[in-house]
């Protein structure tokens, strides 16, 4: 496109900034403002394309709302008839991408790695709470101005939570090799789709590579779901086991074992490069693969799996026992004859006293019963002995008390 090339009638196109697969960034001249900005232009091809017009209209006015040092500020929106272009205008950054400072490093210092994605944090987070996930972050996608000031750019492919999405049922958004494993489940992307993909920034700025290399978006699945990236310490000798297990948190393959927000993913990356580790009792369980660690569940979400770099279980001790005593092998002793007879003579069978106490009965009856018949005897004979017949009498009542004393005590 000619440098003479006017968009809007104000808009002076003067180079190419980049290429992507849906626009072109050119940098132009504000005429009017006088002042540089960058311009995108909506693919020719796409122009016509009514889905590819409405996601571009759609990712105007979602980050035209955005204002944040950290998200590049969107100007102006619009379509030119003369020249058949849909347009935004963005701030312009001077400075570079951190896919050509990876490009010209490999890799980066473990200060301005953190530096660099903790200010890509907090911006991410605004645009969150915002209700926009960007779903396209990447090393093309983070600005960093001859000033060190990061901003996020792109929001291409940007959804606004509270609408409905355009996207077709089972296509994918997204460069690959950053996307969540949601997104490349082709599921609805959600504002910790975004912090996965910053996590991959973050490994691929530490170590110079990707935690996944794979030639296909099935391949990444695959490994995402098998394979556990390897420690970014072993990757960088420099990086701390801790700067590593806060990135690993982001890139944990169930969602909810990610940071809840940027901001405190962001806040994890600085205590990890000062060694302080992000995985306690109250780290949620994140599945990192097969050969990741287990971590702890959230004690709150039943359904949750047992992902987090959560405490590994320890098997339960079992104590030694003490050897059995050896059971003596002397011959059983049997009782002499002399003992048992004390033995029963100490203590008689109750059959034994049963039969007492009926013999006891038996003879106090036998009593009462003579002493009756005398009484009658005496009576009948003669009237004078009425003396003797009282004293009978009463000898007889005393031998009755007797009897039934003694069959009281015998008989309970």
């Amino acid at each position: 496109m000619a440098s003479t090339i006017t968009i809007a009638g104000r808009y002076r196109i003067e180079g190419r900034l980049g290429v992507g697969g849906m626009s072109t960034v050119q940098l132009a001249f504000d005429q009017r403002l006088e002042r540089y900005v960058a311009l995108k232009l909506l693919a020719e091809h796409l122009a016509d394309d009514p889905t590819f017009v409405s996601r571009f209209r759609r990712e105007a006015l979602a980050a035209a709302r955005l204002v944040h040092p950290n998200i590049v500020q969107v100007f102006d929106f619009g379509f030119d008839e003369h020249q058949h272009q849909h347009f935004i205008v963005m701030e312009h950054v001077s400075g570079h991408s951190c896919a050509e400072i990876l490009r010209d490093r490999g890799h980066l210092d473990v200060d301005q790695a953190v530096e660099i994605i903790t200010q890509a944090c907090r911006g991410l987070d605004y645009a969150h709470r915002n209700g926009v996930v960007h779903r396209d972050v990447k090393p093309g996608n983070l600005l960093v101005s001859d000033t060190d000031v990061v901003k996020l750019a792109d929001f291409g492919i940007a959804r606004a939570t509270d609408q409905s999405s355009i996207t077709q049922v089972g296509s994918v958004l997204g460069t690959a090799a950053y996307l969540a494993p949601e997104q490349a489940r082709g599921e609805e992307a959600g504002p910790r789709a975004d912090i996965y993909s910053l996590g991959v920034v973050t490994y691929q700025l530490l170590s110079g590579r990707l935690p996944y290399e794979a030639a296909s978006l099935s391949e990444l699945a695959l490994k995402q779901q098998r394979e556990a990236p390897t420690p970014l310490h072993e990757m960088n000798p420099r990086v701390p086991v801790e700067l590593g297990q806060a990135v690993a948190l982001a890139l944990s393959i169930d969602q909810r074992g990610r940071p809840e927000n940027a901001v405190l993913f962001g806040e994890t990356l600085v205590k990890g490069a000062r060694g302080v580790s992000p995985i306690d009792e109250n780290t949620p369980t994140a599945f990192l693969g097969t050969g990741a660690a287990t971590h702890v569940l959230d004690q709150q979400d039943e359904t949750a799996a047992t992902q987090a770099v959560p405490r590994a279980r320890t098997p339960r001790q079992v104590p030694a026992r003490a050897p059995a005593p050896e059971r003596s092998r002397q011959p059983r002793q049997i009782p002499s004859q002399a003992a048992y007879s004390r033995q029963t003579e100490t203590r008689p069978p109750k059959r034994r006293r049963r039969l007492l106490r009926r013999l006891v009965v038996l003879l106090a009856l036998i009593g009462v019963v003579a002493i009756a018949i005398v009484v009658v005897v005496a009576v009948t004979t003669t009237g004078t002995v009425v003396h003797k017949v009282n004293v009978l009498t009463q000898d007889a009542n005393s031998l009755i008390q007797s009897a039934r004393t003694i069959i009281g005590q015998n008989t309970k």
